[in-house]
C-alpha cells in the first residue's frame, strides 16, 4: 500500500510504505506525527535513518551546567556591589559595569559568533564558550588584591565574551540533538541553566563573602575562595565539554534535520542567511517583540533594590530574595512553557498568551508595590517572573519554526542581541524615571512597551516551517491544538499562577 500526500508543492516522495510513515490529513486538519522512522529526504527520494542518541542528555547537561557557571560570574559582582566597592576602593558605578560588560560586549560580537557557529560548528562554539568561562575565572584569581580593579574587570571581559558563545546555543544544540516530541522540553533545560546560575548568583556569593569592611585580609581570603571555587569548576566543565560534545549525533534525531544534514556545505551562505531573517517580516515583528518583553525583564531585574528600598526602607535582603523568587519562578515557568509546546506545538498562541499575562502581571506588580505589605511583593514578582522568563524559551523556538531552514544558532544570536539593545535602553530610561519621579513611573513606561509588544506578536504569522517537515507535509497550514484548545492553555497558566502565589 502507498501514501497518497496532500496537494502541495511537496518535493517529498510520494510513495511510502504506510507502516513507515502514517497517512496524513490535509487543509488545515492535524496531521498524524511520525515518530522516528524514517526521514524523508527532499532531494533524490532516498532515505536517511532517525535516532535518538543517548549521548544528548550528557550534551544538554554539560551544555546547561557551564551556561550556569557563566550566568553565576555575571551577577557575583552586582549582588556585593558593597564589598567589592570597599575592596577595589572603586565607586558603585565602576562595579556596576562588571555586570554591564555582558550586555555591551554582546552586541557586537554576535555576528561573528553566529558566524563561527555556522561555518566551524557545535563543537568548536561549546569548547569555546566553555573555555572562555574558564580563562576568565582563573583571572580573576589574579584579582585578588585591593586596587586590582582593572584585572578583575579584563577577567570579567573575557567571561562577557564566552557569554556571546553560550546564550544563542539552546536552540541549535535541542534542534541537532532532540527529537521533534522533545526539541522544546530541551530548548527550556538548556535556558534553565543560565536562569539557575542567576539564582545561585543571588543565593552564594553574600553566604561566601560577607562583609567584613573592617578587615581587608579576611575579605580578601573569602573572595578567593569564591574566585578559585568557580575556576577549578569552569575548568572541570570545559573538560568535560571535550570529552562529551560531538559536531551532531551518528543519526539526525528528526526529519527537519535530515533534510538539512543534505544541503551542501558550499550552499550555505551566512550573508544570504542575514538578508533573509531580515525579510522574513514574521521573524522581524517577533525579534522586536522578544526584545521589548526580555529587555523590560532586564530592567526590572537590575533595578528592582532600588524599587524595593524607596518603598520598604532597610530591606535590601528582602530584595534579594524577591530577586531570587522572580528567578526561581521563571526557571519554573520556562520548563512548564517547554513541555507545553512539545505537547501541542501551539507556538503563536501560547507566546501570545504569555506576553498578555507578563503585561497583567507588570501592571498588578506596578500598583501593588507601594501596599506596604512585602508580601504581596513576593507574590507578584513571582508572577511576574513566571510569566516573563517562561517567554525566553518560547521566543527562541518560535524564532526556528519560523526561520526554518536558517541557522538557529544566528535567530537566537539575534533575538539575544535585540533583548541586550533593549534591556540597556529600558534600565537608562526606567533608572531615570525612578530617580526623578518614583518607581511607579519607570513601571508604567515598561508596562506601555509591553502592551506595543503584544500588539506585534498578534500580527506574527504563525508558519510552522520546521514542524511542517517533521510532520511530513510541505506548505500545508497546519494546526497542531485546534481553537477550542486554548482554554485549557489559560487554565495551565492560571494554575501556575494561583499555585505560586500559594
Amino acid at each position: 500500500p502507498a501514501v497518497l500526500l496532500c496537494n502541495s508543492s511537496s518535493s517529498l516522495p510520494t510513495h511510502v510504505p504506510s507502516h513507515e510513515y502514517p497517512p496524513l490529513r490535509c487543509h488545515g486538519r492535524e496531521p498524524h506525527l511520525p515518530t522516528h522512522g524514517k526521514a524523508m529526504l527532499p532531494a533524490g527520494g532516498g532515505r536517511a535513518e532517525t535516532r535518538l542518541s543517548r549521548r544528548r542528555l550528557a550534551v544538554l547537561a554539560v551544555f546547561s551546567c557551564y551556561s550556569l557557571v557563566n550566568a553565576f560570574q555575571w551577577i557575583q559582582y552586582s549582588i556585593l556591589s558593597n564589598v567589592f566597592v570597599s575592596f577595589y576602593r572603586a565607586s558603585f558605578a565602576h562595579v556596576d559595569w562588571l555586570s554591564m560588560v555582558y550586555m555591551v560586549a554582546y552586541v557586537p560580537l554576535i555576528l561573528p559568533a553566529t558566524w563561527l557557529l555556522d561555518a566551524r560548528g557545535l563543537r568548536l562554539t561549546a569548547l569555546l564558550g566553555a573555555g572562555l568561562n574558564a580563562l576568565g575565572a582563573w583571572l580573576k584569581c589574579a584579582s585578588v588584591a585591593p586596587g586590582r580593579y582593572a584585572v578583575t574587570m579584563a577577567a570579567q571581559g573575557v567571561c562577557a565574551v564566552a557569554q556571546v558563545f553560550i546564550l544563542g546555543l539552546p536552540s541549535r544544540v535541542a534542534a541537532v540533538w532532540f527529537g521533534p516530541a522533545e526539541v522544546s522540553t530541551a530548548c527550556a533545560v538548556a535556558v534553565l541553566g543560565n536562569q539557575l546560575g542567576t539564582a545561585i548568583g543571588f543565593l552564594l556569593p553574600p553566604v561566601l563573602v560577607p562583609n567584613t569592611p573592617d578587615d581587608i585580609d579576611l575579605m580578601a581570603h573569602n573572595i578567593s575562595i569564591m574566585f578559585y571555587g568557580t575556576a577549578i569548576v569552569s575548568t572541570l566543565l570545559f573538560l568535560l565539554t571535550g570529552v562529551v560534545f560531538e559536531e551532531k549525533p551518528k543519526y539526525p534525531p528528526s526529519h527537519s534535520q535530515a533534510v538539512l544534514q543534505t544541503v551542501p556545505p558550499e550552499d550555505y551562505s551566512y550573508k544570504q542567511s542575514i538578508i533573509n531573517l531580515f525579510k522574513n517580516i514574521p521573524f522581524v515583528l517577533l525579534l522586536i517583540s522578544y526584545g521589548i518583553m526580555t529587555g523590560a525583564f532586564y530592567s526590572v531585574s537590575t533595578l528592582l533594590n532600588q524599587m524595593i528600598i524607596t518603598h520598604y526602607e532597610g530591606e535590601e535582603v528582602n530584595a534579594g530574595r524577591i530577586g531570587l523568587t522572580l528567578v526561581v519562578a521563571g526557571m519554573v515557568g520556562s520548563i512548564i512553557c517547554g513541555l507545553w509546546l512539545d505537547y501541542t506545538k501551539t507556538y503563536k498562541q501560547t507566546t501570545l498568551i504569555v506576553y498578555i499575562l507578563s503585561f497583567i502581571g507588570m501592571v498588578v506588580f506596578t500598583f501593588t508595590l507601594d501596599l506596604g505589605y512585602l508580601i504581596v511583593v513576593f507574590v507578584t514578582g513571582g508572577v511576574l517572573g513566571f510569566f516573563m522568563t517562561g517567554y525566553l524559551p518560547l521566543g527562541f523556538e518560535f524564532a526556528v519554526e519560523i526561520t526554518y531552514p536558517e541557522s538557529e544558532g544566528t535567530s537566537s544570536g539575534l533575538l539575544n542581541a535585540s533583548a541586550q539593545i533593549f534591556g540597556i535602553i529600558f534600565t537608562l530610561v526606567q533608572g531615570k524615571l525612578i530617580t526623578n519621579y518614583s518607581p511607579r513611573a519607570g513601571n508604567l513606561f515598561l508596562c506601555a512597551w509591553i502592551f506595543v509588544g503584544i500588539i506585534l506578536t498578534a500580527l506574527i504569522k504563525s508558519d510552522l516551517r520546521r514542524h511542517n517537515v517533521n510532520s511530513g507535509i510541505m506548505n500545508v497550514d497546519v494546526k497542531a491544538v485546534s481553537a477550542e484548545s486554548f482554554p485549557l492553555i489559560v487554565l495551565l497558566y492560571w494554575n501556575a499562577w494561583l499555585l505560586l502565589a500559594w
